[in-house]
């Protein structure tokens, strides 16, 4: 979760909302996770600061005066269907719902909202926009849904048992990576000798751009903490 939110921050968002307290509070949350974030107090204004700054995500009441949510994302929809889009709504009903889902809303969320309901909404809303992923470096990343190693951005093709020793490390990041431990988890039911691992340590760090591992002798590796 942790990376997700860090993802966010790559991100502008633009909160449209009549009521002064309510919008207040979301766009105090919203700033804690989001790079940019915009105010809205109607769906007139929420328009013109969408052509103005083109948020990544809009979230947006849908009764207000001046102009209603609806109203708003239908315009957008008009010529933008990239942008995310969440609703917040008082109803629930299926066809209700059904409504926003022809005009291509992301996500929805049910009034009263709060802190969790507002980031899973989110979360949802951008998906696979963000990855699941482990930071060994500030360059260097696994994405947990492909199950891959990238560094700038690039492939470093892996072994299956590199991969394995990496979420090895990243579990125990704050303590040493025994030799049994290795054994246990790398080896499984064979048997490792210090050759065998002296070699695939070898070969590891090899594959790997940039070292990330130190030995503790008689003792095992821990991640280095950069």
């Amino acid at each position: 979760m942790e990376n997700i939110i860090k993802q966010l921050q790559n991100y502008t968002v633009l909160c449209v909302e009549d009521e002064d307290g309510i919008r207040k509070r979301l766009v105090n949350t919203l700033k804690y996770y989001f790079r940019g974030v915009y105010e809205a107090k109607n769906g007139e204004d929420g328009y013109y600061l969408y052509n103005e700054y083109k948020p990544d995500l809009i979230i947006t009441d849908i009764e207000m005066p001046n102009k209603s949510g609806i109203s708003l994302v239908e315009d957008i929809r008009k010529k933008d269907i990239d942008t995310l889009v969440i609703m917040v709504t008082a109803y629930s009903n299926e066809e209700y719902l059904l409504e926003l889902i022809n005009l291509n809303i992301n996500q929805y969320i049910l009034k009263p909202v709060n802190s969790d309901s507002l980031l899973n909404g989110i979360i949802k809303a951008f998906g696979k926009r963000l990855k699941e992923i482990i930071p060994f470096h500030k360059d260097l990343y696994f994405d947990m849904e492909q199950r891959e190693l990238f560094y700038k951005e690039q492939l470093i093709p892996l072994r299956k048992r590199d991969k394995e020793f990496l979420l090895l490390l990243h579990r125990n990041r704050n303590v040493v990576v025994t030799y049994d431990l290795i054994e246990e988890y790398l080896w499984r039911d064979k048997s490792m000798s210090i050759t065998a691992l002296k070699t695939f340590i070898k070969e590891f760090r090899k594959r790997i751009p940039i070292e990330i591992i130190t030995n503790k002798p008689q003792e095992g590796y821990k991640l280095i903490n950069f």
